[in-house]
C-alpha cells in the first residue's frame, strides 16, 4: 500500500482525493500525535494558513474543525506562505503547524502539511503515526476543553517584520518586479520588498482562486521577463503557489536559476565568515557549473538526493547554514527552517544592492555547463542498481566526459520511469552521451 504522505505532505485532487471528511479525519490523527501541550498552557496551539486555492477554503474549515473538536486551539493566519507558517509556529510558540497548499500545482490540486515544534519539517516517523491514527475513535472532548478558534490580525506584520530584519544591506535604489504567482505571495512579497527599501512593481498578484500559477510564477518566467524589461527594473523575483521557491531575471532579461542564487549567496556569507564550515549543501541535479565554481572559491559542496527533506537532514546533521535546489527551493537556516522564497529574494537582492552591480554580473560567480535529460519510460526501474550493462555504460560515459562533464541516472519516485542526465562542455555532446546511455537503459531495463 502506497504512503499517505509524499516528499511535500499529502496532496491529492480536492473535492476527490482532498474531502472536507477526510481533511477532518486526518486533523483529528494529527491532534492526537502532535498536540501535547509543552506544559505553559492549558490546550495544546495549532497555527493554520493556506493559499489562495478555492478548496483552501474548506479544507482550512475542515482542518480547524477537527483540530477544536480534539481539544487544540486554533489560530487561522489565513492566506500566508508556507515559510510564514513554519515561523510562526516558532514565534507564537504553537505545538505545531498546518499548511493548505499544493505549491506550485494547477488550482484543482491541493495539500496538507504539518510542522512540529519550532516550525521544523515533520519527520517521517511522525508522518507514519498520523497515517496509523486515522480513523482511530477522536478523543472524548466536551464543553469548556473543546480548542478554540480564533483569527490573527498580526501574522502577516510579524512575519514581514522577520524578513526585513534579516537583511545585511537596504534595497535602496533597486526598482524590482515581482511575481506572485496569484498566490500566498500576493501583497506579503511587495510588502517586504518595499519595506527592505526597493520600488516595486507587482505582477500576478490578482488571485481569484482558480488562477494560481497559471502561465506565471517560478515555473513560466516569460511574463516577468516581459515586465522587468517593459518597467526597466534591476530585477525580477519570482515565486511559486505558496512562496516556499524564488528564481529570478536579471535586467537583461536573463534566467538566474537556483544554482546560481545559492552560489551568489554562498559566496556572500564566505565573504562575511558566515558559511558554516564553508560548505554549501547540494542535491545531484544541481549543476556540475556549480560545484567547479564552488571548489574554485574555497566552498566544499554536499551532495543529497533530490527533495528539500534530504537537504534539510544534511544541513542539519553537519551543522550547515546553506543548501537548496535547481528550482529555487533554498533554505537558509539561520533564518528559517524551511525553504523560504520572500526569504531568499530579498538575500538576493540585497546582495545586488551590496556590491552595486547588476544580478546579471553576480550570476557569473558560476557558468551552467549544458544539461541532456532523457526520461526512459516502461522499463524496470527496480533493476537498475543490478544492471551491470548500464554500470559498464556509465563508467564508459564518465571517461569519456572526464572532469568536464557528469552523468547521473536514477529511478523515478513516482513513475516506471528511469531518469537519464547527463552535462558536458557542449550541448550536443550531452544529449548525444544521454541519447546512448538511455538506449542501453531501453534494452537492459525494457
Amino acid at each position: 500500500m502506497a504512503r499517505l504522505f509524499g516528499t511535500d505532505g499529502v496532496r491529492g485532487v480536492a473535492g476527490e482525493d482532498l474531502t472536507a471528511a477526510f481533511a477532518l479525519d486526518l486533523a483529528t490523527a494529527a491532534a492526537r500525535v502532535l498536540g501535547t501541550p509543552d506544559g505553559t498552557r492549558e490546550r495544546p496551539l495549532a497555527v493554520i494558513g493556506r493559499d489562495p486555492r478555492v478548496s483552501g477554503e474548506f479544507l482550512e474549515s475542515a482542518v480547524a474543525a477537527g483540530l477544536a473538536g480534539s481539544g487544540v486551539d486554533v489560530v487561522r493566519l489565513g492566506v500566508v506562505p508556507t515559510p510564514a507558517v513554519a515561523f510562526l509556529t516558532s514565534d507564537l510558540a504553537a505545538d505545531f503547524g498546518v499548511m493548505i497548499s499544493a505549491s506550485h500545482n494547477p488550482a484543482p490540486d491541493n495539500g496538507i502539511k504539518f510542522f512540529g515544534r519550532g516550525g521544523d519539517k515533520l519527520s517521517e516517523e511522525a508522518e507514519d503515526e498520523i497515517e496509523a491514527n486515522l480513523g482511530a475513535s477522536a478523543p472524548t472532548v466536551s464543553g469548556g476543553q473543546v480548542g478554540r478558534v480564533t483569527d490573527s490580525d498580526e501574522a502577516v506584520e510579524r512575519y514581514v517584520g522577520h524578513l526585513v530584519a534579516t537583511l545585511p544591506h537596504s534595497l535602496d535604489g533597486l526598482r524590482v518586479v515581482v511575481d506572485c504567482a496569484h498566490g500566498a505571495a500576493t501583497g506579503i512579497a511587495p510588502a517586504a520588498l518595499e519595506r527592505a527599501g526597493a520600488e516595486v512593481v507587482a505582477v500576478h498578484d490578482r488571485p481569484d482562486g482558480l488562477n494560481i500559477n497559471e502561465e506565471c510564477g517560478s515555473t513560466h518566467l516569460d511574463a516577468l521577463r516581459r515586465a522587468v524589461l517593459e518597467h526597466g527594473a534591476d530585477a525580477g523575483i519570482a515565486h511559486d503557489g505558496d512562496a516556499d521557491r524564488c528564481l529570478a531575471v536579471a535586467a537583461d532579461g536573463s534566467t538566474v536559476d537556483g544554482d546560481q542564487i545559492l552560489g551568489i549567496l554562498a559566496h556572500e556569507l564566505y565573504k562575511a565568515g558566515r558559511l558554516a564550515r564553508n560548505t554549501l549543501v547540494l542535491t545531484v541535479m544541481s549543476n556540475l557549473g556549480l560545484r567547479l565554481a564552488m571548489r574554485e572559491s574555497g566552498i566544499t559542496t554536499v551532495d543529497t538526493p533530490v527533495g528539500d527533506r534530504h537537504v534539510l537532514e544534511a544541513m542539519r546533521a553537519g551543522e550547515y547554514v546553506l543548501g537548496g535546489e535547481q528550482s529555487g527551493h533554498i533554505i537558509m537556516s539561520d533564518h528559517a527552517t524551511t525553504g523560504d522564497g520572500l526569504l531568499t529574494g530579498l538575500q538576493l537582492l540585497s546582495a545586488v544592492a551590496a556590491n552595486g552591480v547588476a544580478l546579471s554580473e553576480l550570476a557569473t560567480v558560476m557558468t551552467r555547463l549544458p544539461q541532456a535529460l532523457v526520461n526512459v519510460r516502461g522499463v524496470d526501474k527496480d533493476r537498475l542498481e543490478t544492471s551491470a550493462a548500464v554500470t559498464e555504460a556509465v563508467t564508459l560515459a564518465e571517461t569519456e566526459l572526464g572532469d568536464s562533464g557528469r552523468v547521473l541516472i536514477r529511478p523515478s519516485g513516482t513513475e516506471p520511469m528511469v531518469r537519464v542526465m547527463v552535462e558536458a562542455a557542449a550541448e550536443s555532446h550531452a544529449y548525444q552521451v544521454a541519447e546512448r546511455l538511455a538506449g542501453v537503459v531501453r534494452s537492459d531495463l525494457g
